[in-house]
């Protein structure tokens, strides 16, 4: 379902009372009501009992009550779709909240759209899984809630230039099966950034990066040994023309900058040498 740009949103725009600075440590409840509806239309309504949608809440239940050691998430709802609800609604720490929202997409976004043609026969949504994602995208914007679902996970903006201009799009780009491996790490680091573990993240960072040359090294057929260092794969990567020939000058400072740059502030700051193992397996095409 489209988003309105409704009177009392636009007059509070004409005042200026739209955040300018995102928070994280609370999802407000009118924020949450509107998630509520997002997944319910998204999820749909089942035409049998115990049917498609049903399963849906079903399962976020169950890993929600594995993961947190519960039985029950609610003990007063009536149905899984009432206990997972309530439970986003009333949860008081907010990265509980999260862990349903995330929990809803992922699965919004990889179960249901796979096989979304049958799904929507037998439970007639509202949205389908795109608009529904891009929805809560911009309601957490429209909150100034800091947090967008990409690549499968809820993760934290601190910069929306950054991340419309760096961080989604590099996501974009790693949600390819062919680059599964360096998105895993790319993940974790940015979980360790969110979380102020620096060093960890520096550490996860080079093995993205690193990984991600690998791949390109494997699909193109060029010559690396698994102990290749970052700066090596970086000359590997430019000597057979990853990037023009005829623009290689004008790369030349960033070339320097990527061999000196993201390994030397790893290994200054987050310790330990660039010479981290490649990884055993990668999906491919």
């Amino acid at each position: 379902m489209a988003i309105f740009d409704i009177f009392s949103k636009r007059q509070k725009r004409l005042r200026g009372d739209i955040p300018e600075v995102f928070t994280y440590n609370e999802i407000p409840e009118t924020l949450r009501v509107k998630i509520v509806h997002i997944i319910e239309d998204a999820f749909g309504i089942d035409k049998y009992r115990d049917g498609f949608a049903n399963t849906a809440y079903e399962f976020i239940q169950n890993i929600l009550c594995r993961e947190y050691g519960e039985f029950r998430l609610s003990d007063r709802s009536k149905d899984y779709q009432s206990e997972v609800i309530n439970f986003l609604l009333e949860a008081t720490e907010t990265d509980k909240v999260l862990d349903v929202i995330e929990l809803s997409f992922k699965y919004l976004d990889i179960d249901i759209r796979n096989d979304y043609q049958r799904y929507s026969h037998y439970t007639n949504p509202k949205i389908n899984p795109d608009d529904a994602i891009i929805e809560l995208n911009e309601r957490f914007k429209e909150e100034g809630i800091g947090y967008s679902f990409e690549g499968g996970e809820i993760i934290r903006i601190d910069s929306t230039y950054m991340h419309s201009q760096v961080t989604k799009p590099t996501i974009s780009l790693l949600w390819n099966k062919t680059f599964l491996g360096a998105n895993e790490e790319y993940l974790k680091a940015h979980e360790h950034y969110k979380h102020g573990r620096n060093k960890k993240c520096l550490t996860d960072c080079l093995k993205a990066f690193e990984s991600t040359m690998k791949i390109i090294c494997t699909e193109k057929g060029w010559a690396f040994t698994k102990n290749d260092t970052s700066r090596k794969l970086i000359q590997i990567c430019f000597q057979n023309g990853l990037v023009p020939s005829f623009t290689q000058n004008q790369f030349t400072s960033l070339q320097n900058l990527l061999e000196s740059g993201i390994p030397t502030i790893r290994n200054k700051l987050g310790g330990g040498t660039d010479r981290d193992k490649y990884p055993k397996k990668l999906m491919m095409k």
